[in-house]
């Protein structure tokens, strides 16, 4: 029988963070976490963005000691409590660590231990710009990537960006926005996914899959049975019953907050996207929707859309230039 000093040290030594889920948000990212973190053996938090956000501006490939700064910085963080450990359970992990990546090691074994799992991930959408810097931490890590037609993408994005009362979220925090809110969302999408599909296809395929959201609201079980394949887990059933018990009803609620079962169609760029809005987007981001095997719905761009197309992209890459390393704007 293992003593308690040599299983503290198994804990460490464990693959943990075992999976992170990223992609564009607004692309089902909630979806796949609340399906994979009701597989028996696998606990996905969701939103916590803290893992990269807390050592900006570390070269890649390097793992900071933790000192009490970093620790005060990683607790202190604004999104941090979404792990919902208590501090004893914080401080106790940072009392085995050495380094960064140690610690979040433990953080996570912490976070799956309290939901009664082996294995913990995490589902931040914005890792997808950031997968060097976890992969390097945390080499064995398994990272799923979904995308959805970022048409589809830009209907969503148009009405979420500036619901709620939190301030403008995503493109909408770009000057283009402002009189170009499709060409922003076009670039933006083009920006999240081309990341994650240029930096993940250098991790390997037994380190980085791709699903297309498409596929796994149509074809759910199958879609499951492939990424859990990918993890290595089970086909476990109570993946596709992850909103059982959970469901809501009332009037207006969109499809995360029902806690809807897969439904396919909850976007339809074809039937929904104004004949202008269909044709700025397509000029901009039209060659990742092909790659991506998209059918493109504008039969010409005009030259007129393309004028405009190209001044958006020189608007854009001039907001990026101002960007910070976090790709967030600076002040």
């Amino acid at each position: 029988m293992l003593t308690e000093t040599a299983m503290a040290t198994s804990e460490r030594l464990s693959p943990i963070p075992y999976v992170f889920v990223v992609g564009c948000p607004r692309s089902g990212t909630t979806l796949l976490q609340r399906m994979l973190d009701n597989h028996p053996e696998l606990a996905v938090a969701n939103d916590s963005h803290f893992i990269p956000r807390s050592i900006s501006g570390a070269a890649v490939g390097r793992d900071p000691p933790l000192n009490p700064a970093l620790f005060e910085r990683v607790r202190n963080y604004r999104r941090f409590h979404k792990l919902g450990l208590s501090d004893d359970a914080v401080r106790e992990a940072a009392a085995g660590a050495g380094t960064y990546s140690e610690f979040v090691s433990a953080l996570y074994t912490q976070f799956g231990k309290a939901q009664g799992k082996r294995l913990a991930g995490e589902k931040t959408p914005d890792y997808v710009r950031h997968l060097p810097v976890l992969h390097a931490l945390f080499p064995w890590v398994r990272t799923v990537h979904i995308i959805r037609d970022g048409r589809d993408v830009a209907l969503s994005v148009l009405q979420w960006a500036t619901r709620e009362r939190k301030g403008p979220r995503g493109p909408a925090k770009l000057e283009l926005w402002r009189d170009e809110p499709v060409a922003a969302c076009a670039l933006w999408w083009t920006w999240q996914v081309g990341a994650g599909r240029r930096d993940g296809s250098k991790l390997g395929p037994s380190h980085y899959q791709e699903v297309l959201y498409e596929d796994l609201v149509a074809r759910p079980e199958e879609a499951l049975r492939r990424i859990a394949d990918f993890l290595e887990l089970a086909n476990a059933p109570e993946m596709l019953a992850y909103h059982a018990g959970k469901r809501r009803h009332r009037p207006g609620l969109s499809a995360k907050k029902a806690w809807l079962p897969p439904t396919p169609g909850l976007r339809d760029w074809c039937s929904a996207m104004a004949e202008r809005d269909l044709e700025l987007f397509e000029a901009l981001a039209g060659n990742l929707l092909s790659e991506l095997g998209y059918g493109r719905g504008a039969p010409t761009i005009s030259p007129e859309i393309a004028e405009v197309a190209e001044r958006c992209r020189t608007r854009w890459q001039g907001e990026m230039a101002r960007r910070d390393v976090n790709g967030r704007l600076k002040r």
